[in-house]
């Protein structure tokens, strides 16, 4: 059985992301912060997003602390702290246009901007895109 290129044409798994087994990913900016949203498997296992319960700009979050819940016509899903550290902003423009999230994931669909406070050591208990996309694999069969 050839599960690799079966999950890369079914899902978009981009390299130099990091993923959680919640199927959050994490992009490292220039800056020193990090965006943070929902994969392109998590989108299309929700299916039509209807809602999106954004996280506080300044709260305080640890890794895997639920930082929200995306509402879709099938479920609700929380959403999850890839990273610990303060929420520097949100991605409002979800708040009018959840679809956005099944439309780019990893681009307009980002969840929120996150300035983390041990980046490296968060990094570690994250997947590289290869082993996410074994990972997406596995729950895929």
């Amino acid at each position: 059985m050839e599960e690799g290129p079966e999950v890369s044409e079914a899902y978009k798994i981009p390299d130099g992301l990091y993923y959680t087994e919640e199927h959050e990913w994490v992009k490292k900016l220039e800056d020193g912060t990090v965006l943070v949203g929902v994969s392109d498997y998590a989108q299309k296992q929700l299916h039509e997003i209807v809602y999106v319960e954004l996280p506080e700009t300044g709260s305080e979050v640890s890794q895997m602390d639920s930082i929200g819940a995306v509402e879709s016509v099938k479920a609700v899903s929380d959403m999850f702290a890839p990273v610990s550290g303060t929420i520097v902003e949100v991605n409002e423009a979800l708040l009018d246009s959840p679809e956005l999230i099944n439309e780019d994931p990893y681009g307009e669909g980002w969840i929120a901007k996150i300035e983390p406070t041990d980046l490296d050591a968060d990094l570690t208990k994250l997947m590289d895109a290869e082993a996410y996309r074994a990972h997406v694999a596995a729950q895929a069969h």
